[in-house]
């Protein structure tokens, strides 16, 4: 049974900076390296968006409004994949979730392509 924890967040104020982890056990998949990991976000009253993902190509894209400000990467020997989110803004407080899409990857941030799901880690960001 596939199995996604994330961990790292909590409350900063603004311009700071946070590093959430989520790691992934019991893929079924012989080889973590080869998922596409991805980070969502969903605030309070809205829908669920995609944040940023990374490809077992190491090709990673971003949602336009983190885009320069996080960094996500991913320790394939450690089956972690992490979000680095620097400059952190009060609209991007949220529930985080970390997510995997058996391969091939498709190369979108589209939550229904991500079948498998975290519990979610909470980012509060204050002015």
């Amino acid at each position: 049974q596939v199995h996604l924890e994330e961990s790292g967040g909590g409350s900063v104020q603004a311009g700071g900076s946070l590093r959430l982890s989520c790691v992934v056990s019991g893929y079924r998949y012989s080889s973590y390296s080869r998922t596409c990991m991805g980070w969502f976000r969903q605030a309070p009253g809205k829908e669920r968006e995609g944040v940023a993902a990374s490809t077992s190509s190491g090709r990673r894209y971003y949602a336009d409004p983190v885009n320069g400000r996080f960094t996500v990467s991913r320790d394939n020997a450690k089956n972690t994949v992490y979000l680095q989110m620097t400059s952190l803004k009060p609209e991007d407080t949220a529930m985080y979730y970390c997510a995997a899409q058996d391969p091939p990857c498709s190369g979108y941030l589209r939550e229904t392509d991500f079948g498998y799901w975290g519990q979610g880690t909470q980012v509060t960001v204050s002015s």
